[in-house]
């Protein structure tokens, strides 16, 4: 409750950035031409941002026939949480890593790569797929989505205002010139800033009912090791290309760069995985079991 409380407040913050930079450029009328703006790329983002991300990592839809292991994993932790199947794609990568993605339950998609199957048993694999699951239960998929949309456009309008000019007449920037030259430097950082607060919160919820639904905490903490060993080591052009998507996966796809830890859009793995152990050792999880909630497959693809 208090994770989706801040997380409110944290969208408020970034809506009034967005409204407020409008403001500073050109006046009442700036304001409202930046809200219309918002409501806009709301508006696409909510029917659109699902194929977009999808289709920006090349991700091809599989089924059961490709991989039942998979497949079963998800189906079995999808009827646990109550949610309908999601649809599960796969993207070619080296890059263990996943993301979630869609507008509810309902439309919903899990993306993973080659490179995450290759590296975890089916055990790990479940942790993250619960992990996942939880964003699509909480809308954090949703939630993520406006907010790097509204960020982007913080700094589409800054970026304008900066080379073009805002204008400077009284009447319609309250404080000119400076107003405009502060707003292309100050905003964009904060809508970053803003952006990476909320992100961080929600992957530390993800983290804690994703280890509920598998039953398991350690299962996701053994997982994030893994990932993390091996993420930064490995590009993913396309997340190098687009890194206001980086956001989406379980751990930061980007590597090698060197504001990362500064501008990080995930909380540290050493602490995920210190409270994903405490949690197990305070008897956190549903306790599954070993077997987990799938049947035993053949690894691999038909």
């Amino acid at each position: 409750m208090v994770n989706l409380l801040r997380t409110g407040v944290l969208l408020a913050v970034l809506t009034a950035l967005f409204m407020g930079v409008g403001y500073l450029i050109g006046g009442s009328g700036g304001m409202m031409i930046a809200l219309l703006v918002a409501a806009a790329t709301n508006l696409f983002t909510y029917w659109n941002a699902d194929r977009l991300v999808l289709s920006m990592y090349g991700a091809r839809p599989i089924t059961r026939a490709d991989a039942p292991w998979l497949y079963d994993i998800v189906a079995g932790l999808a009827d646990r949480a109550g949610i309908p199947m999601p649809q599960l794609y796969l993207i070619d990568g080296a890059q263990p890593n996943a993301f979630a993605t869609g507008r509810d339950p309902q439309h919903a998609a899990v993306a993973v790569t080659n490179g995450l199957l290759n590296a975890l048993d089916e055990h790990e694999v479940a942790g993250v797929i619960a992990h996942e699951l939880s964003h699509v239960i909480h809308r954090d998929t949703l939630t993520m989505t406006i907010t790097a949309t509204i960020a982007g456009a913080i700094s589409m309008i800054a970026n304008f205002a900066f080379f073009f000019g805002g204008r400077s007449d009284e009447r319609n920037s309250p404080l000119g010139g400076i107003g405009t030259v502060l707003a292309a430097i100050l905003a964009p950082i904060t809508a970053m800033l803003v952006q990476m607060a909320i992100s961080r919160t929600r992957e530390y919820e993800a983290d804690r009912s994703g280890a509920t639904l598998s039953g398991n905490p350690l299962w996701l903490a053994s997982a994030l090791r893994k990932i993390e060993a091996v993420a930064h080591n490995t590009a993913v052009p396309e997340a190098e290309r687009n890194p206001a998507t980086a956001h989406l996966f379980i751990v930061n796809p980007l590597h090698g760069a060197s504001l990362q830890n500064l501008f990080a859009t995930h909380p540290s793995t050493e602490e995920r995985v210190r409270r994903l152990e405490a949690m197990a050792a305070s008897g956190g999880g549903a306790g599954l079991g070993p077997a987990g909630p799938w049947g035993a497959h053949p690894r691999g693809f038909a």
